[in-house]
């Protein structure tokens, strides 16, 4: 399967998040959680939820800026960056407090990472704020790929954008699903025929999500 970015920064990325989470206390959202439910496409930056006493641990090791702009704190390496998010700081489409509580994370080789069904919402966001750039058309590759390989429950993930008021997500969905290039199907590892029927079958179940 054709991958996304360079590969020798993902795989710099990667070791760094494994190092990361031996010492630090975290939930992986963006990319490398998209990674670790589908197996999938590599990420370039690392995006975590954390608390503040995992903030001042990461500070003393770590350079980290605050970016009043965008919410978050960051930690600058030589080709990625790492994105901290905080409770009552950070705005994400579900609150950064409820993506540390156990009923929406899981552990995939030994690292915490949010749900799927909460994954996606977040990827949406993030896809609905970039559309049309770079980054936008890879949020769209991890959500499709979310929908092809992690094992999300589409009532759940209807509960979940209901519960934190994201009404439009499921037709914003069918959206990134129904738009979805015929360039970029080499990113999901289907052939153009098996993508196509995917498609008509999953824009189907996304009509069903109240």
């Amino acid at each position: 399967m054709k991958e996304f970015w360079n590969e020798l920064v993902t795989n710099q990325s990667w070791l760094k998040l494994v190092e990361l989470s031996k010492e630090f206390d975290f939930t992986v959202i963006g990319g490398w959680a998209a990674f670790l439910w589908t197996n999938a496409h590599k990420s370039k930056d690392i995006d975590f939820v954390t608390d503040y006493a995992q903030l001042m641990a990461l500070s003393r090791k770590f350079s980290v800026s605050k970016n009043d702009r965008l919410k978050k704190y960051e930690i600058k390496f030589d080709s990625f960056d790492a994105d901290i998010y905080l409770p009552s700081y950070s705005e994400l489409a579900i609150p950064p407090k409820d993506l540390l509580k156990g009923g929406l994370t899981a552990k995939i080789q030994g690292i915490r990472v949010v749900s799927p069904e909460a994954l996606l919402a977040l990827k949406q966001a993030a896809e609905i704020s970039r559309r049309g750039s770079i980054k936008g058309k890879k949020d769209s590759i991890d959500i499709v790929t979310l929908l092809i390989r992690a094992p999300i429950e589409l009532s759940k993930y209807g509960e979940l954008v209901k519960k934190y008021g994201l009404a439009d997500y499921p037709n914003q969905l069918s959206l990134v699903v129904k738009n979805f290039g015929d360039n970029d199907i080499e990113y999901t590892g289907l052939s153009f025929n098996e993508f196509k029927k995917w498609r008509k079958k999953t824009l189907e179940q996304i009509s069903y999500v109240k």
